[in-house]
C-alpha cells in the first residue's frame, strides 16, 4: 500500500508516493501551474490507480493548499492530514510560538532526524534559503532565513536598469569576462560564502559542533558542490519527513525496505 505525500512551495511543488520505506513516483512541476484541472491530472499521473491509505501535505501558500484539498476530494476522495506543529512528531519543538514554524521546515526537521538522528542542522535551498536546527536532545530549537538564489538574481533584475536576468546553472569562471559571468560567479562563490559562514555561526555552540549537515531543495547540489563541508544532500527530505509524520499520526508503521 502507498501514501501519496504533498509540498507545497513558493516556487515548486512536489510530489511523491511514500511505498514502504522509499519515496517513489518524485514529480515536481511550477506552483504557478497549481490550477485545478492541472493539479487534478498531476495526483492521477503520480497515483496512477494505485490503492493508497492516505494523503499527508505540507504547505506555505495557502491558496494553493485550498486547491489541493479540492482537488484530492475530487479525484481520490480524501482529505490530507496537513502538517502542523502539534500533530505527533519524532521532534520535541522547543521554540516560543511554534505555530509560525514553517510546515516543510517541521517535515524537513523530521525527515533530518529519521535518516540522521540528532543533533542535526538541516538546509533548504528554496525559494528561500532556511537552516533548521535540531538540538542533541531532539528537539527542534529555531533556525536562520536567508534570501535563496532565485530571489537575488530575480532582484538585479528587477531593481537595476542594466543588470539582466541570468540563468545561475550557467558556466562559472574564475572571473567574470562579462557582465552575466560575473554575475553568475557572485551567485554561486558568494552564496557558498554565506552559506559556510551560517553553519559556522550556528556550529558556535558547542552543543551544535557536531551536529551532522544536510542538504535538500533545488539549488543544493549546484551550490554545494566541490564545497569541503560534509553535507549529506538528500533531494527528497521533505517528502521523508512527510512519511514520518503521516505514519506517527495514522498508526500506520512500514518495514524498512
Amino acid at each position: 500500500m502507498n501514501c501519496l505525500a504533498i509540498d507545497i512551495g513558493n516556487t515548486s511543488t512536489t510530489l511523491g508516493l511514500i511505498s514502504g520505506r522509499r519515496v517513489t513516483h518524485v514529480d515536481r512541476h511550477p506552483s504557478d501551474c497549481d490550477v485545478g484541472s492541472n493539479i487534478e491530472r498531476t495526483i492521477r499521473k503520480v497515483v496512477a490507480g494505485r490503492p493508497l491509505e492516505g494523503v499527508v501535505l505540507c504547505s506555505v501558500v495557502p491558496v494553493a493548499t485550498k486547491r489541493w484539498r479540492q482537488a484530492l476530494r475530487k479525484t481520490l476522495g480524501v482529505t490530507p492530514l496537513e502538517v502542523r506543529h502539534d500533530l505527533d512528531l519524532n521532534i520535541a519543538i522547543d521554540y516560543p510560538h511554534p505555530e509560525t514554524i514553517g510546515p516543510d521546515r517541521i517535515a524537513n526537521a523530521c525527515g533530518a532526524v529519521a535518516q540522521y538522528g540528532a543533533p542535526v542542522i538541516v538546509a533548504d535551498f528554496g525559494t528561500a534559503l532556511t537552516f533548521d536546527i535540531v538540538s542533541a536532545a531532539g528537539a527542534y530549537i529555531g533556525g536562520v532565513i536567508a534570501p535563496g538564489l532565485n530571489l537575488m538574481a530575480d532582484y538585479f533584475a528587477e531593481k537595476t536598469a542594466l543588470l539582466p536576468h541570468i540563468d545561475i546553472r550557467g558556466r562559472v569562471g574564475r572571473v567574470g569576462r562579462s557582465t552575466k559571468g560575473a554575475m553568475r560567479i557572485g551567485a554561486r562563490v558568494g552564496y557558498r560564502g554565506m552559506v559556510r559562514e551560517i553553519i559556522d555561526h550556528l556550529r558556535q555552540d558547542a552543543r551544535e559542533a557536531d551536529a551532522a549537515l544536510c542538504a535538500t531543495g533545488g539549488h543544493a547540489a549546484w551550490v554545494l558542490k566541490d564545497v569541503e563541508m560534509p553535507f549529506t544532500i538528500d533531494p527528497n527530505l521533505t517528502l521523508v519527513g512527510l512519511r514520518v509524520i503521516w505514519e506517527l499520526n495514522t498508526g500506520v508503521v512500514h518495514e524498512r525496505t
